[in-house]
């Protein structure tokens, strides 16, 4: 079944206040050197892109968001940015939306029922939780520590918490280019009937095309746009 509407987002990772690629979520692992962000933000915009996702990966793995990056690649963006990478705390999240992100996405704090709850209440569809898998099990912190909980498990607490929606990635094909983990998010989607963004290991077109054919809502391009595997206008206009 076609989801009823897709959407291709593409993907400004920041490190350091310059957009990179990581190999499998590891800081060391850099395979992509992208520049600004916020030149790279007006160049997707420019290129069709609804949505950015823009990761704050300076606030993944020290725990609070970078100030002023919002602001800066939002400012800067005709179209909405979906941001994440260390939103914690309800107050982290009201500032990256006072700041112009359309969205903000939480991860390893949706593992608190308390704080999963609180926030799907306040935020409703600006709230998006990343639920990243690893060997079945949801990573957190950054992606340098596992939970207990398995991604369905965690997809199916976030329908009863009322959340709106959920990205997806498989922590270990995150840069790879490998094709998405497609049982993995059949699972969720089962799990939850979420609306469910995909990510980690798009490569190609037909990698879009399958995981929208699954019933995902849309997806992250990251690696394969930067490395040229396909463009975002190829994207954008997907058949």
């Amino acid at each position: 079944m076609l989801a009823r509407k897709f959407t291709v987002f593409p993907a400004i990772d920041v490190l350091d206040g310059r957009v990179v690629r990581l190999a499998q979520g590891v800081r060391s692992e850099v395979t992509v050197e992208g520049g600004d962000p916020v030149e790279a933000a007006r160049r997707f915009a420019a290129e069709g892109a609804e949505w950015l996702h823009l990761v704050d990966l300076n606030g993944a793995f020290d725990g609070s968001p970078t100030p002023g990056l919002v602001g800066r690649v939002a400012g800067a963006s005709p179209v909405p940015v979906q941001v994440g990478g260390g939103y914690r705390t309800l107050d982290a999240i009201e500032t990256a939306l006072a700041a112009g992100a359309g969205r903000v996405m939480v991860g390893s704090a949706a593992l608190d029922p308390t704080f999963l709850a609180d926030a799907a209440s306040r935020f409703g569809e600006q709230l998006v939780v990343a639920i990243d898998a690893r060997d079945g099990k949801v990573a957190v912190q950054g992606w340098t520590a596992e939970s207990d909980l398995s991604a369905p498990e965690l997809a199916a607490r976030c329908l009863d918490a009322g959340v709106a929606r959920l990205l997806v990635t498989s922590t270990t094909r995150d840069g790879s280019l490998s094709g998405p983990d497609l049982d993995l998010l059949a699972a969720v989607l089962e799990a939850s009937s979420l609306p469910v963004l995909a990510a980690g290991g798009i490569a190609s077109l037909d990698d879009l095309r399958a995981v929208r054919e699954l019933g995902c809502e849309g997806a992250i391009a990251g690696s394969a746009i930067w490395l040229g595997r396909f463009t975002l206008v190829g994207a954008v206009s997907l058949d």
